[in-house]
């Protein structure tokens, strides 16, 4: 927490305790933000802390992060157009609807 004082950890547990100042580890395999814009910002590897001052809980997330941007991939909307012969646009419409489920929209094209 603090490099190069030489504190020990379970010392640093003690301390934050007298302050109010709980933290403990949850144990994830990763962790997804959905942001207002329909992106999504996902965590791999994710080290995660649920730190509890007086009643505030907060988390403190770290790991590999990446972001995927809104709206269907160009695979996607490929994946569909080879499966049931339609349009790309018809193929993107019916991606969207489905809210990016592949076998979703070609069922809907298909019948």
């Amino acid at each position: 927490m603090f490099p190069g004082m030489g504190i020990d950890p379970r010392k640093m547990q003690g301390m934050l305790r007298q302050m109010g100042i709980k933290q403990d580890a949850v144990e994830a395999v990763r962790v997804v933000i959905e942001k207002s814009d329909g992106g999504k910002l996902v965590i791999e590897n994710p080290d995660v802390q649920k730190i509890d001052m007086k009643g505030q809980v907060s988390w403190q997330i770290s790991g590999d992060v990446r972001e995927e941007e809104a709206g269907v991939s160009a695979d996607d909307v490929a994946l569909v157009v080879e499966k049931t012969g339609a349009s790309e646009e018809d193929a993107r419409a019916a991606l969207d609807e489905s809210k990016g489920d592949i076998a979703a929209a070609i069922v809907a094209l298909s019948a």
